[in-house]
């Protein structure tokens, strides 16, 4: 989620000296261009060659400056070998130089081992429209009291608690300033705004994060401090749970740390820790939901952490151990399928933001389990249908990768019926319980109209 009112799309993966994919390679150039080595640092589109193939640098852009981040979190496309020969798609038998650049092209065989749990209780309609809120800062779109805040949003997420610093796990929450958000309510108008709406069914969260709130619960100080502090913001504003949305560098994984179902890095193992305190805390009814971008989750089809060789951005599928440790406690993940780079499906093929394909193979990926790292010994197990949401922008200035409701519900209609699929065939069959659509946000809706609300929720209701 961001604060601003467009957003760069964000390209595939961030290397340090080494070349990565991020979509199908692009022609092969005539000749070499200079060589590089890992300690370089490159300009936008700069060349470079390495081991007989050309590379372009891309960035990464999650919301960070090249002037910083370039020597750190450049991305390399490769165009190709030298001289127009073809890249070679069978890894070799030893450890190479660079990752290995295939990915399975069918769908996972091996079944999940971890069983479907019972459905949570929650009060949640079968089919649920989720909207972010901006309380706490007006980002452009105009600021909405809790009041005013249609009835057709069955769950609000509050953005965004954010850390007093980046370590501390201390995250508080401030209704957005006069200054910033003429006509905002007062405190006490706010909570009582909320408790109309759990009255009447609703459920709201507090959203933790976002582009500017980087959490990194490094200790297990920060540990404690994060359940201490999120649960004074529920405790005072009367919330039924929270949303994880950790952007940017709060999730990453340390080398060596290769195993999804045996996290070991601090921030993991300490965050996966604090949302089980919250849960045991508030007990069965306590909403949790995720918000994570593909980058941290469908990208670890092929992608996890540093890699075996090491090299690759760490924080490449890093939600995927926290996903798995609390899924018996999630109540709905709603992957942002926007600010998105070309990620591989099921089918093995590289598909991009901004239109229903895209909604569809991410999606399907959740509902039927896949290999991580493309070790077919080593899936990431399907999530339960009534766990599953994906995440769209309301408006072309919400994100990038905006669909329209026509592609939206294209998208739906084929998770849920398995019809009007286009060329993509879903893996994870029918899926009557999908759980509905996710949006930034209930602000930018209102801005254009309502255009989300209005098409999304009646949809829903109808598919019964």
């Amino acid at each position: 989620m961001r604060r601003s009112p467009l957003l760069a799309a964000a390209v595939l993966l961030a290397a340090s000296g080494f070349a990565v994919p991020l979509a199908s390679s692009a022609s092969a150039a005539a000749g070499c261009a200079p060589a590089w080595n890992a300690n370089s640092v490159y300009t936008k589109d700069m060349t470079a060659s390495q081991s007989g193939h050309n590379f372009t640098a891309k960035w990464w852009t999650q919301n960070e400056s090249p002037a910083t981040h370039s020597g750190q979190w450049d991305a390399w496309a490769d165009n190709g070998a030298c001289g127009g020969t073809t890249p070679p798609t069978t890894p070799p038998t030893t450890p190479p130089a660079t990752p290995p650049t295939t990915a399975p092209t069918t769908a996972p065989t091996t079944p999940p081992t971890t069983p479907p749990t019972a459905v949570p209780p929650g009060g949640l309609p079968k089919h649920a429209l989720i909207g972010y809120l901006h309380a706490s800062f007006a980002n452009g779109s105009g600021y909405l009291r809790m009041a005013d805040v249609p009835a057709d949003w069955d769950i609000i997420n509050l953005a965004f608690g954010e850390p007093t610093s980046a370590t501390s796990g201390d995250i508080r929450f401030t209704l957005c300033p006069a200054t910033e958000c003429p006509g905002v309510e007062s405190e006490t108008e706010f909570r009582d705004a909320i408790r109309a709406k759990r009255a009447a069914g609703k459920k709201v969260l507090l959203s933790i994060g976002g582009a500017n709130g980087q959490v990194q619960l490094t200790t297990t100080a920060a540990r404690d401090a994060f359940v201490r502090s999120v649960s004074a913001v529920i405790d005072r504003y009367g919330l039924d749970g929270v949303d994880i949305d950790f952007e940017g560098h709060s999730l990453s994984l340390n080398t060596g740390d290769t195993d999804f179902r045996n996290p070991t890095t601090p921030v993991v193992v300490n965050l996966i820790a604090a949302l089980k305190a919250l849960k045991a805390r508030y007990g069965a009814a306590f909403v949790l939901t995720m918000a994570p971008e593909t980058f941290f989750v469908q990208l670890g089809h092929q992608y996890y952490g540093s890699g075996p060789w090491g090299g690759q951005d760490p924080r490449a599928g890093s939600y995927l151990p926290v996903i798995h440790a609390l899924r018996d406690d999630l109540t709905v993940l709603h992957v942002q399928d926007y600010n998105s780079g070309p990620i591989m499906g099921l089918d093995g093929q590289y598909h991009t933001m901004g239109g229903a394909d895209f909604h569809i193979a991410m999606t399907d990926m959740l509902l039927a389990g896949f290999p991580v790292a493309g070790n077919q010994a080593n899936v990431f197990p399907a999530l339960r249908e009534d766990q599953v949401a994906f995440g769209a922008p309301s408006s072309v200035s919400a994100g990038n990768g905006y669909v329209a409701p026509a592609g939206v519900q294209q998208a739906v209609t084929c998770l849920v019926k398995g019809t009007n699929c286009g060329g993509y065939a879903v893996r994870s069959g029918t899926n009557p319980g999908f759980r509905g659509l996710m949006t930034w946000s209930i602000n930018w809706d209102k801005y254009y109209g309502w255009e989300f609300r209005t098409a999304h929720e009646p949809f829903l209701n109808g598919l019964g």
